[in-house]
């Protein structure tokens, strides 16, 4: 992802301030948060969920959303009841068949109290019916539900599904997903996966995708407005849907010049990460006023300000290597961050590499030697950054580093096999920092703990290695910038215009 706009501990401490409903004393319900210590309210415990199907309507002149969610889940533990994360107006919540009690509760809690009693282990659907003005509706006092001049989309992170569904939002419990749109014929609803079905009547047409592997709710997304769409297929054999606003004005040639190599490149990363996991690849812009990427499973969001100096394939390239880092394996929890960053940050150097503008060491030595000792950039620790820094700049370019620190450590042999490896040991499910130095350690045989300590835990910047000090300790002449590799300025534009 490319964007940092409200600083993630201002969310973090408003939560921690959310006093527990007064009735959880007297019953036994699942925790009204996963327990992240980044975000302690985000996500719900006593149930994993492994299915969610969205029913939904959507008017575009009004931001008036209507949809039915049914979702089926297994309860781990002995249930009372249970939360959902969830901003929208409810009318009725079904479990098992049954009406269940619900009432809203803090900023984006929805409490259900079934009739009966859950045992642990029980099967359960959960049926939620609801309607809204998503872009009315704030939780600690922002918004992910943005409008455009032809709709909306849903499309942030680390928190977006409250707004147009009910869920247990935290990346450690993904699922899968069927999301049928109803909108006015002339709009398109696009979201994950790939498209089962389209059906026009009474003047609305209805979308209906599906992704068949497991997601992350963040990675959920719906976008709705008028979408010039485009299909093709890479020569590996992924099918690749893009989407354009038909609206984009002068942004628009460099945003198809970028997006339609989505093929090329999910094909060159499928070299270094393995086979391309999911059902489609591919991404949409919308005409927003956004400035970030992110990288929506299967169906990247990104704003027209990406593309605004031009073509852009590095942001590209690191929103598609999300698709491996990230989506496919995800964080165990947000402090994890490094493992989605940082490794996508890598991906944009190697592309360089590829494409001839500089190497993946030339731009670690060029990140390095542009960071002074005292530069506050090396006190932020991509391995645990805190909520306040989670998406700065250091995570981003100090964890590539880290990355290149790592390859130079156990060679290209091991490091290579380590990046294709990853993505298969611990496929369509979740993993930490310390699973992947475990891993790091069995695929190369060599003691790791003082490398990751040094490049992503200590508030300081590394000596340099000694094989490379000779490229990056020798000080620049008065009065001479240091060398910059030809693509820098490229990669440096994927950060973004930050702003929610």
């Amino acid at each position: 992802m490319h964007r940092r706009i409200l600083a993630p501990g201002a969310l973090a401490a408003a939560s921690l301030l959310l006093a527990v409903p007064a009735s959880a004393a007297s019953r036994s319900p699942g925790a009204p948060g996963i327990g992240d210590p980044y975000y302690p309210y985000y996500g719900n415990g006593g149930y994993d969920v492994s299915h969610y199907d969205l029913r939904l309507q959507y008017q575009p002149r009004t931001d008036a959303l209507e949809g039915t969610a049914t979702i089926s889940a297994r309860t781990t533990q002995d249930l009372s009841g249970f939360d959902l994360d969830f901003l929208l107006d409810v009318s009725e919540v079904r479990v098992n068949g049954a009406r269940a009690a619900f009432t809203a509760s803090g900023e984006h809690e929805l409490v259900v109290t079934p009739k009966a009693p859950l045992a642990a282990g029980t099967p359960i659907t959960v049926v939620v019916r609801y309607s809204g003005v998503p872009s009315t509706k704030s939780a600690y006092g922002f918004t992910t539900w943005h409008r455009t001049p032809d709709g909306a989309v849903a499309a942030d992170e680390p928190e977006a599904a409250w707004w147009w569904f009910p869920s247990n939002d935290h990346p450690s419990d993904k699922a899968t997903y069927d999301v049928s749109v109803a909108v006015p014929d002339g709009t398109r609803a696009i979201s994950n996966g790939t498209l089962q079905s389209t059906s026009s009547k009474l003047g609305w047409t209805r979308y209906t995708w599906r992704q068949n592997k497991p997601q992350a709710t963040y990675l959920a997304t719906l976008a709705l407005g008028r979408f010039d769409l485009t299909t093709s297929t890479s020569e590996g054999g992924v099918p690749v849907v893009n989407a354009y606003s038909e609206d984009l004005g002068d942004d628009e040639g460099a945003a198809r010049a970028s997006l339609e190599r989505t093929g090329e490149i999910v094909d060159w990363l499928s070299g270094y990460f393995g086979p391309y996991p999911f059902a489609s690849a591919g991404g949409y812009v919308p005409n927003t006023t956004t400035g970030y990427a992110l990288e929506t499973q299967t169906r990247v969001f990104y704003s027209p300000k990406q593309f605004a100096n031009g073509s852009n394939t590095s942001v590209v390239v690191h929103e598609l290597a999300h698709q491996w880092y990230g989506d496919d394996v995800s964080l165990k929890g947000w402090k994890d961050i490094w493992l989605n960053e940082g490794f996508a940050r890598y991906a944009q150097w190697l592309w360089s590499e590829h494409e001839g503008e500089g190497t993946a060491q030339e731009l670690a030595d060029y990140v390095y030697a542009s960071h002074p000792a005292d530069d506050p950039f090396w006190t932020v620790a991509p391995g645990d950054p805190g909520p306040d820094h989670q998406f700065d700049t250091p995570v981003y370019d100090r964890g590539a580093l880290a990355v290149q620190a790592l390859r130079n450590e156990i060679g290209d042999d091991a490091f290579f096999a380590l990046l294709k490896g990853w993505p298969k040991e611990h496929a369509y499910g979740n993993a930490s920092v310390a699973d992947f130095q475990r891993y790091a350690e069995q695929v190369s045989g060599t003691p790791l703990a003082a490398l990751f300590d040094t490049w992503l835990f200590r508030p300081s910047k590394p000596a340099a290695p000694a094989a490379r000090a000779a490229s990056v300790a020798q000080p620049a002449a008065p009065g001479t910038a240091v060398a910059q590799p030809r693509s820098w300025k490229g990669i440096e534009a994927t950060n973004g215009v930050h702003g929610r």
